[in-house]
């Protein structure tokens, strides 16, 4: 058994629309041998290993569903009980993860498991002990050897409890998830930023931050101004607040004179400190504030004594201006039986399961330290000392959850004037989330009547004593944080529209930035060709995939994301954001297929549909196509928006009617006249002709790609004038859409320029190129990606021929598994095959020397259609292009066709250099010539 191939899906994705990891799962011989074949002993050993699998429903839906199924007839398969091992260990961890399923692929014995996870760090590793637990199992004539044999010491007891460290390592500290729950409760979003506590809510221009508890909100001067606790004393003294009386010390002698001028008991403790680490509390003698002090000073230089207030130990959490929570601290300690040491009676304490390392659990374990020590010292007792039932030992002379203590709820009780005191003790200092530490005898009384004193007040509180206490009530104290955060009614969400399609995606997600910007919005948009973070292009390449998505939503600056969403990225790594608010899905036609698993166009479309189900307030779908039709049934949208050139579509007719959504074209004298439908309403918008993208309406994938950015626009609020403004300032020109249809008419020929690289897209090029008035002939540079289905690159072949008088075949640069010339030559045999004469055929499989070979051909009054690949030197190289070097325009009916291009390397290169819009040529004769470029 072997895993041979993992993906790990970070969102939404074609198994889940949440975070799962999908694991290729070959038993080999293994698929002979289910779980009753291996029998009781297998069984047997897997639940003692794992007893939570017990719990799980399975199929059944109710606990013992799973050994249920292990023990039925003949059992279940080992893909089936991987996919519940790896879920159960990340339960054991503390991961609260549930979904799973397995699926049998078309090859025996290889099975496609998908189980969820939280930490993807987590997941994986999840699997690759799952993996080794189950062979370790196995009867020992079924076990793999050589390297991927079982390690003679695996012992899966140390190997699980190492598992569950190094999950617990990586997981959210108990004041940040409670944050986070209380975010995903109000339904906003949230990004961790790095492997602690750094967390980002909210998307884009409505984002605010969290680091534990200290929030963007939290003033940097207030932090400063808790961490030093002699400024705190001075400045709650001031205000008539109680505070111990306290001293700035740096030596140990000074440390003894300033104790003796307050007066014992006193408290020694780092100036700079948290957590209680480093404090000393009720020293009584010269010798024990000396210790105090060394001790002190491995946390700090400056180190503070005060007088030692007696009382219980109190942390009163005060968020935005008010009291939330009241926690009385005990510090940590253990009670006798009269039979057990101190010894033994910390390491029963630290069984309960709720103590953890750290933070990791509600309750840390006890330690033996230097205060354990000092403390027992004090009280004549060591850890071998057996106390009496019911007596009380301190190893902690303070009541830090993060040092052993144990925490109890006394909100309700607390007097007022200690709630105002706090209050204005958090206001004193500045910050917005705050924990005062108060000792008094008794809560329920003012401190004026007992004399308490405030000790500390903390920035970054935290939450775990009162989310969940030893005893008392929970509070939820992380729910008024995000009220403050983001009031009742305050946006945390940016619009997010995502485009997905086989064809016109890139197109349409410009239309809608287009449209958005002039709407005055700050957009950011994800394409094929870059992220552009309102306008500017910021990080270049192929960004349709999660990474770009992230980059938008944590830029402050936005505050609409228009996010190209491709195939590829949707199958390598899912989609980077839970929700969208608009979803749509232009069409889905054969490309791609034979890649990753994907072998028909209705699993393709199955893909693209993840972007309609994860659209919160709108689906926009392609009603003329049957694919995208279907996709309704999935949504979960609040509207369906239909998007149909015919005005006669019976559902369409129908949803309009029931007072659905719909962008549809209305035929009329003047031309056709995109229309939006909604609650009844008819709203004209623009006429087709009109919108330059469209070439006077000749372009109809424009017009169509015009009506799916309406659609999505107006889905997203934007005003009907700042759609049509949008459309009628939207051209085809390289800069604003390089790569898809790009006219250059500055040559005595024209020249198209498109990234086609479909039979669908084809076709539309093909279709637009019969629109065009052309008093001269039509040549085409054709090809196709080298991973496309061979019938796919034939299928190209044969919509381009007899569409055009002169064919140059090439490749892309990247062959992608494909021979030199394989490809060029496949689309000559499909033009050869559907009657292109062979003269009229070049096979030229270099791209620059392509289309160099047409342009070289072109004559006045001719039409160059060129499908690149590498957009941004083929664009430099057509408006470099000399047309000196075109031939005259000829009169005679008879041509001599050029069947072999001149290689570049046969002629003198011209050398472009573009300086301040003026660009230089270097002819075959040396001689520089000079023109104007368009600006």
């Amino acid at each position: 058994m072997r895993i041979t191939a993992s993906s790990v899906y970070v969102g939404p994705n074609r198994y889940a629309n949440f975070r799962v990891i999908r694991i290729v799962l070959d038993l080999g011989e293994l698929e002979g041998w289910p779980s009753a074949k291996l029998g009781p002993r297998f069984i047997s050993g897997l639940m003692d290993a794992l007893p939570g699998l017990a719990d799980h429903g399975c199929s059944y839906r109710e606990p013992g569903g799973f050994l249920l199924r292990l023990k039925e007839g003949e059992g279940t398969w080992l893909g089936h009980i991987f996919e519940h091992v790896a879920i159960e260990l990340q339960n054991i961890a503390g991961l609260s993860v549930t979904f799973g399923k397995t699926r049998s692929t078309d090859e025996p014995g290889v099975y496609d498991v998908v189980f969820e996870y939280e930490d993807e760090a987590v997941g994986v590793e999840a699997g690759r002990l799952a993996l080794t637990l189950l062979h370790s199992l196995l009867p020992a004539e079924l076990q793999p050897s050589g390297d991927r044999a079982v390690p003679a010491d695996f012992d899966f007891a140390e190997e699980r409890d190492a598992f569950i460290r190094f999950a617990q390592r990586g997981a959210l500290g108990p004041s940040t998830a409670s944050l986070v729950k209380a975010a995903e409760e109000r339904d906003i979003p949230w990004l961790r930023l790095n492997k602690y506590s750094l967390v980002q809510l909210g998307h884009g221009c409505y984002q605010r931050r969290i680091q534990a508890t200290v929030t963007s909100e939290t003033r940097h001067i207030a932090v400063e101004i808790a961490s030093d606790k002699e400024e705190t004393n001075r400045i709650l003294g001031d205000l008539g607040l109680p505070v111990p009386r306290q001293e700035m010390v740096y030596d140990a002698d000074r440390a003894v004179r300033m104790a003796r001028r307050i007066g014992y008991p006193v408290v020694v403790k780092p100036l700079d400190g948290n957590h209680g680490r480093g404090v000393s509390i009720n020293l009584t003698e010269d010798d024990q504030v000396r210790v105090a002090f060394d001790f002190a000073q491995k946390r700090g230089r400056t180190i503070l004594v005060e007088s030692f207030i007696t009382g219980q130990d109190h942390r009163m959490l005060v968020v935005d201006g008010r009291l939330i929570s009241v926690a009385r601290r005990v510090p940590g300690h253990v009670v006798g039986d009269g039979k057990h040491s101190i010894e033994q009676l910390v390491d029963i304490v630290n069984e309960d399961p709720r103590r953890g390392i750290g933070h990791e659990r509600i309750l840390t374990r006890l330690e033996f330290d230097h205060q354990a020590k000092r403390l027992l010292e004090q009280i004549g007792l060591d850890q071998q000392s057996i106390p009496e039932a019911g007596v009380t030992v301190y190893l902690r002379s303070t009541g830090n959850l993060s040092t052993g203590g144990t925490a109890e709820d006394v909100t309700d009780i607390v007097h007022p004037d200690n709630l105002e005191m706090a209050v204005r003790a958090v206001k004193a200092v500045g910050l917005d989330v705050g924990g005062v530490d108060f000792l008094t005898s008794d809560i329920s009384k003012s401190y004026k009547e007992t004399g308490g004193a405030i000790c500390e007040v903390n920035a970054a509180p935290g939450f775990r004593m009162h989310v969940a206490p030893s005893k008392g009530q929970p509070r939820d104290v992380a729910g008024p944080v995000m009220d403050m955060l983001f009031p009742p009614g305050t946006p945390s969400r940016i619009p997010i529209a995502s485009i997905t399609g086989t064809n016109g995606k890139t197109t349409t997600a410009r239309m809608v930035a287009q449209i958005c910007k002039m709407a005055q919005h700050k957009v950011g948009l994800a394409t094929t060709d870059g992220v552009y973070i309102d306008g500017r292009l910021t990080v270049e390449g192929d960004m349709t995939g999660p990474t770009a998505a992230r980059i938008i939503l944590r830029d402050p600056s936005v505050d609409v994301a228009v996010l190209e969403t491709a195939r590829g990225g949707i199958l390598r790594r899912g989609i980077g954001y839970r929700k969208c608010t608009v979803g749509a899905v232009l069409n889905v036609q054969a490309d791609h297929l034979g890649l990753r698993g994907i072998d028909t166009v209705e699993q393709l479309a199955e893909v693209k549909r993840t972007v309609a189900e994860i659209a919160r307030d709108t689906a926009v779908l392609n009603a003329d196509d049957p694919l995208c039709l279907e996709m309704a049934d999935h949504c979960q949208a609040e509207h369906i928006c239909y998007v149909t050139i015919d005005n006669s579509h019976p559902i369409v007719k129908e949803h309009i009617r029931a007072g659905g959504r719909a962008v549809g074209i209305e035929e009329g004298i003047g031309g056709s006249m995109i229309t939006i439908y909604d609650r009844g309403a008819h709203m004209p918008l623009l006429w087709a002709h009109l919108i330059p993208a469209t070439l006077e309406g000749r372009a109809f994938h424009n017009v169509q790609n015009s009506m799916f950015a309406a659609a999505v626009a107006y889905s997203m609020g934007v005003d009907l004038e700042d759609i049509r403004q949008g459309l009628l300032t939207f051209d085809t020109t390289y800069f604003q859409v390089p790569g898809r249809m790009n006219i250059f008419d500055e040559h005595p020929f024209k020249v198209i320029l498109d990234y086609g690289h479909n039979p669908a897209a084809i076709q539309a090029m093909v279709n637009l190129t019969q629109q065009l008035d052309v008093s001269g002939r039509r040549v085409v540079v054709l090809a196709a990606p080298g991973d496309r289905r061979d019938e796919d690159i034939r299928e190209i072949g044969k919509i381009c021929a007899g569409n055009f008088a002169q064919y140059v075949c090439r490749r892309d640069s990247s062959l992608r598994g494909r021979g030199e010339d394989e490809v060029p030559r496949m689309l000559q045999e499909s033009l050869l095959e559907h009657g292109v004469p062979a003269a009229q055929i070049q096979v030229v499989p270099q791209e620059g020397e392509a289309i160099h070979a047409a342009l070289s051909i072109a004559e006045a009054g001719d039409l160059v259609l060129i499908f690149g690949d590498e957009i941004a030197p083929a664009w430099q190289q057509i408006i470099s292009f000399e047309p000196s070097m075109a031939l005259p325009r000829s009169t005679s009916s008879q041509r001599s066709p050029v069947v072999t291009a001149p290689s570049l390397a046969d002629r003198v290169p011209e050398v472009a250099l573009q300086l301040e819009g003026r660009q230089l040529i270097r002819d075959e004769r040396g001689v520089r010539l000079q023109r104007e470029l368009e600006d």
